[in-house]
């Protein structure tokens, strides 16, 4: 069990950020075109979507105002999809957003990196990525749907890795096809020159939903916790599990840092249709505003109630959960407000498997 007293420190701590709720890192779904089909998409993005891609400049008009308040550079924007390489003005919008101060990345597939748009990335001011290996060749290339996307996405570490001062890490959706290929997929990440990866597991959402095989069990939960805290103590990569849960034993084994969900708290998203949200995997229900109607810096300040004090989540299978003050029904991403009840709860798998 993780040190009681450091677990009481910690959720006070989480209280006191949920109160000042000072916003560090934005979200910007600006297509939900993308070049591959993902099995475990959690938006359903296809290359014809029905929405159009946001203008770059109505979503520039509606973060300006944040400058009021915070300082830009204390502020990370994320631009993801679909695929945000398919957005025409990416380039002109990245140089735009570092010309008023604020840091930005993208969260991409790898495959459209090529040499000459990370060269173009970089000119327009680039600090951050995020790319998806999910195992080995026929493993990755059967959860994106094409046979050309691990060739693709190895190619763009190789760019990725090769530059100094960007910040990037390899995120791996785990699934029953990849799980025993860990052990392997992490020395070929380090003859990669890889030094940060981050697994996740896939969340019944968007197309993974149609797609519930996938999941993990309990005692496949447990062995990756196993492998990733075990694999925390090779200094040559930094291995973590992403903040989708709280895992019990494993808290202050598998992260840098113990399981805080800071949507809402921390974290705020705008949508390719102008909601404004938390991660945009939340589901839709949650939506805060709309910045064609809705001032982004007020809705950020008056709203989101539903997130920072989730009291309310105390329900269902959390209702009588030994573990609730130190989780508080989990990942909001993975909550299901028709069930009144998290989608998956891994420290739930993780019990009823022993």
């Amino acid at each position: 069990m993780p040190n009681r007293f450091a677990q009481f420190f910690y959720n006070q701590f989480k209280k006191n950020e949920a109160k000042i709720h000072e916003l560090t890192y934005l979200f910007w779904e600006c297509t939900q075109r993308c070049n591959l089909q993902c099995r475990h998409c959690g938006s359903d993005c296809t290359s014809h979507s029905k929405v159009q891609d946001m203008p770059f400049d109505d979503f520039l008009k509606a973060i300006l105002p944040l400058k009021n308040v915070y300082n830009p550079d204390s502020i990370t924007i994320a631009i993801t999809g679909g695929e945000p390489l398919l957005h025409r003005d990416l380039f002109r919008g990245g140089k735009i957003l570092r010309e008023h101060g604020f840091h930005w990345g993208i969260v991409s597939n790898g495959y459209m990196y090529t040499p000459d748009v990370h060269d173009e990335l970089l000119a327009a001011g680039m600090e951050s990525l995020t790319i998806s290996l999910d195992g080995f060749e026929d493993t990755h290339n059967w959860l994106r749907a094409n046979d050309k996307s691990f060739k693709n996405a190895v190619k763009a570490l190789s760019l990725i890795t090769s530059t100094k001062g960007l910040t990037y890490d390899v995120v791996t959706c785990v699934n029953h096809k990849n799980i025993r290929e860990l052990s392997d997929l992490k020395e070929f990440l380090l003859s990669k020159n890889v030094k940060a990866w981050r697994l996740f597991t896939i969340a019944p959402i968007g197309r993974a939903a149609n797609n519930s095989d996938m999941l993990l069990s309990g005692e496949e939960l447990t062995y990756l916790m196993d492998f990733i805290a075990l694999s925390r103590t090779d200094p040559r990569i930094n291995v973590q599990f992403s903040c989708e849960a709280y895992t019990g034993k494993y808290e202050g084994k598998v992260r840098d840092s113990g399981f805080f969900c800071r949507a809402g708290i921390n974290i705020a998203s705008i949508l390719i249709d102008g909601s404004i949200s938390a991660c945009p995997n939340i589901n839709r229900h949650f939506v805060q505003g709309n910045i064609y109607q809705d001032d982004f810096l007020e809705v950020w300040n008056s709203r989101f109630d539903v997130m920072r004090n989730r009291k309310w989540t105390k329900t269902g299978i959390c209702s009588h959960c030994k573990d609730y003050k130190n989780c508080s029904g989990g990942a909001m991403h993975l909550w299901d407000e028709k069930k009144d009840s998290p989608l998956v709860c891994v420290q739930h798998e993780m019990r009823m498997a022993q």
